[in-house]
């Protein structure tokens, strides 16, 4: 770019010729009003009544050779060429145009950190990015990167960014043209069993993981690599059926199946099969209900053919004003899960749950509880059995929480919460604090209702 004193070479020809076509030739009639006609070759006279002078075509091949160059000079320093398609990357304020084909690639950075304080040495945080130490904790730096590959596929994948390495929670491919409303997805993912587990942590309403999902799946969630098909169905209400089959191994994915086993697949019952019913009921402009059942089966690891089955129910019912101008949302999220499992010459069964209630009272301001608990492992005859995946879970444990949440904007959140944790086979309950910090940077969608 030139320099703001400089101009192009150019103008310093074109402002002579205009001033000595138009400024002296009118000067000159002005002051000789009975001078005789122009010469023949000065081109045709002005209309009756004009005092212009038409430039002749000597003069006019000057100045259009003068704008000539003053066009090219610009054109050459302030409208660079641009880079081959097939080159570079192009960047806009939320994605990345890269490939020959130009896609577009939707990239988000999300970062959760925590500052925490716990009364006990030994905490029972579940959750795999749970603050689980006394001081920082930086939970996991969340990489998304989503594109539409071509008018039949769209791609999607989160990778997780923790203390303990790279991790690449879920990659898949899902559908976007099949008839009869359905769609399928293939790669690694978070199966669509209840609410909270398809979803991440910057999704949620607390700073960690219910240890109802961690207790039965794992501090990662249940997810796995596999083929899973939904149906939209044709019925007056919002009904959809999810089905999935994936891997049944992951020690954080898979703990109540063959969890870090690594068993080998030799038939179609070595896999997990999980199926989900949603629906959607609009009860007024201001107030609606979603409800899930959900159930999970594969095998685990206590011997040969021994099955483990999750079944779950989940409510989410949500009042928002629309009929009026408010920020109002006041929202109440519950899981039920029971679960039962074969073991050597028994079946142990176990209840976990959750329920929250969230209160958003201002634009960037609400506030949340929660209610947790999870129940001994029992027989067959109702007594409390020895657990072979949490051994030292003999009594119930119920978990107290409460938060409040601070928005600056749209793209960052400060959270306060504070926990009592009574596990009834510990003398003292245990109290927790955190003070967390989420920032979002690039492309995020809007979160699942």
């Amino acid at each position: 770019m030139p320099s703001p004193s400089r101009r192009p070479a150019g103008i310093f020809t074109v402002v002579p010729c205009l001033f000595w076509l138009y400024a002296i030739p009118a000067a000159a009639q002005e002051s000789t009003p009975d001078a005789g006609p122009p010469p023949s070759d000065a081109g045709p006279p002005p209309a009756t009544g004009s005092s212009e002078v038409q430039p002749s075509a000597d003069d006019m091949a000057d100045i259009e050779a003068a704008l000539g160059k003053d066009k090219a000079a610009a054109g050459t320093e302030t409208n660079p060429a641009p880079a081959p398609a097939s080159s570079g990357v192009e960047v806009s304020t939320s994605s990345v145009r890269v490939g020959a084909n130009n896609q577009w690639l939707d990239l988000s950075f999300v970062l959760d950190m925590a500052l925490a304080a716990f009364t006990s040495d030994e905490p029972l945080q579940q959750g795999g990015h749970d603050p689980n130490t006394n001081g920082f904790n930086f939970q996991q730096l969340e990489l998304s990167v989503r594109s539409v590959v071509d008018p039949y596929l769209r791609f999607d994948s989160n990778i997780v960014f923790a203390p303990a390495g790279v991790e690449i929670e879920e990659v898949y491919v899902t559908t976007l043209d099949l008839p009869a409303n359905l769609q399928v997805r293939a790669g690694q993912f978070l199966t669509r069993f209840g609410r909270l587990n398809s979803t991440h942590p910057h999704a949620w309403d607390f700073a960690d993981q219910p240890f109802a999902i961690g207790r039965v799946f794992g501090g990662e969630g249940n997810r796995g690599l596999g083929l899973e098909a939904s149906w939209l169905t044709p019925l007056p209400w919002y009904v959809e059926l999810v089905g999935s089959a994936t891997d049944a191994t992951g020690e954080g994915t898979a703990r109540s199946f063959l969890g870090g086993g690594g068993d080998r697949v030799v038939s179609p019952l070595d896999f997990q099969f999980t199926g989900a019913v949603k629906q959607f009921f609009p009860i007024s402009d201001d107030l609606s209900l979603m409800w899930g059942l959900s159930s999970a089966t594969g095998p685990n690891s206590t011997g040969y053919r021994n099955y483990t089955n999750v079944f779950g129910t989940d409510i989410y019912l949500k009042y928002r004003p629309t009929t009026v101008a408010s920020d109002t949302i006041v929202a109440l999220q519950a899981e039920l899960l029971y679960r039962r499992r074969q073991v050597p010459n028994d079946v142990l069964t176990d209840y976990n749950g959750y329920a929250q209630v969230l209160w958003r009272f201002a634009k960037r301001w609400a506030t949340a509880a929660r209610y947790e608990f999870g129940t001994p492992a029992h027989d067959q005859d109702g007594h409390v059995a020895a657990d072979p995946l949490d051994p030292e879970w003999t009594d119930t444990r119920q978990r107290i929480s409460a938060n409040v949440t601070f928005w600056p904007t749209e793209f960052s959140r400060l959270r306060l919460q504070a926990a009592t944790d009574r596990a009834g086979w510990r003398d003292e309950p245990d109290y927790s604090v955190f003070l967390t910090l989420e920032a979002v940077v690039g492309a995020h969608g809007a979160h699942a209702f």
